[in-house]
């Protein structure tokens, strides 16, 4: 009698662990979108900026390194069509068409190109498994979020790009390193509590 073993993929990033089909795909991606839209009402308005501090850059850099480039990308496109389409999940229970005239929509469209970029990342040689590739990971995709998010900014509120620097980026600068490191250490100590 012969028997065949068969390998099941080593797993490359830790939604990996819980996907093991297109219905758990889509659930995922789903799941990711409804974290990110959770998060975004942890909303502090600041007096000076029209960009307040959220929980939502949290919650993408979570579901880029967690889901990898394809689910996060597209959980995070869910997460925009389905707020622009008029769930209130935005910032402040705030959905609809119109906030792509808002000054925030250039955050929406990064936290699309970040979750992939840091899914990507994170399916490179393990290193989410790692908290220096982690957290340079987080960083990059920080970065993308307010490359986008401020030249939007600029253009929206008509300003000088060191003026949208000054107002959406320099005063959040703290906050998201603080956040790129929670996720970037969060991660390899999650790898490292399930033995993989």
């Amino acid at each position: 009698m012969n028997t065949a073993v068969v390998a099941l993929p080593q797993p490359r990033v830790l939604g990996d662990l819980i996907s093991r089909s297109r219905l758990h795909d889509a659930q995922m991606i789903l799941g990711g979108a409804l974290f990110v839209g959770l998060l975004a009402q942890i909303s502090i308005p600041l007096s000076f900026t029209p960009v307040p501090v959220t929980g939502q850059t949290l919650g993408v850099l979570l579901v880029g390194a967690t889901f990898g480039r394809v689910r996060a990308a597209l959980s995070m496109s869910v997460y925009l069509l389905v707020g622009l389409a008029g769930v209130p999940w935005f910032t402040a229970h705030s959905g609809g068409w119109h906030v792509v005239h808002g000054p925030t929509f250039g955050y929406l469209l990064g936290f699309i190109i970040a979750g992939a970029v840091g899914g990507w990342m994170a399916e490179q040689d393990n290193a989410d498994r790692k908290v220096f590739s982690s957290v340079a990971s987080m960083l990059l995709s920080s970065a993308i979020i307010y490359t986008l998010g401020v030249t939007w900014l600029c253009h929206n509120l008509h300003v000088s790009m060191a003026t949208a620097i000054s107002k959406g980026l320099t005063p959040f600068l703290i906050g998201d390193l603080i956040k790129a490191a929670i996720a970037g250490f969060a991660l390899p100590a999650t790898w490292k509590l399930l033995k993989r």
